[in-house]
């Protein structure tokens, strides 16, 4: 019978959150964010500033997946206390990524939202082949991670 009162007892002090001085941003959990813009592609975490730099040269699928686990366990190893705070970057409106998730957060399946993404994406830059060029590529890109069940 003691045993199970001081089980209680543990389990009642856990769920007291009275006792828990950490912040908000302490209390929620980290993320692992692919991150797509001019200056960077690569992964971010979504509480500080580590981030891992995708390889320029890297283009062979296999090899992008074999980065995406290596980016993280790096992501895992990491402690947020040892980087700066996250801070929203004026890159973040340049960036496809987040268009192509917003589409999926709306209730597009992510192949169809990325085929509208590439059509608004045409409307927008039609005299820019560069522009639209990277956009293909990061639209393929995000399906490849879609599929890969990294996103």
């Amino acid at each position: 019978m003691a045993w199970a009162t001081q089980v209680a007892g543990r389990v009642a002090q856990l769920m007291d959150s009275s006792n828990d001085h950490r912040t908000l941003q302490q209390k929620t959990a980290r993320e692992l964010i692919w991150t797509s813009n001019r200056s960077f592609h690569g992964w971010t975490c979504s509480q500080c500033e580590w981030s891992s730099a995708l390889p320029t040269l890297l283009n062979d699928p296999e090899a992008k997946t074999a980065y995406d686990r290596l980016a993280a366990a790096k992501f895992r190893d990491h402690k947020c206390a040892d980087h700066l705070a996250r801070l929203g970057s004026a890159d973040d409106a340049d960036s496809f990524t987040p268009r192509i998730r917003k589409l999926v957060q709306q209730g597009f399946k992510p192949k169809d939202a990325v085929e509208l993404f590439l059509q608004e994406i045409a409307l927008e830059y039609r005299n820019q082949p560069k522009v639209l060029a990277q956009a293909k590529a990061d639209g393929e890109d995000f399906l490849r991670r879609v599929r890969a069940g990294l996103i």
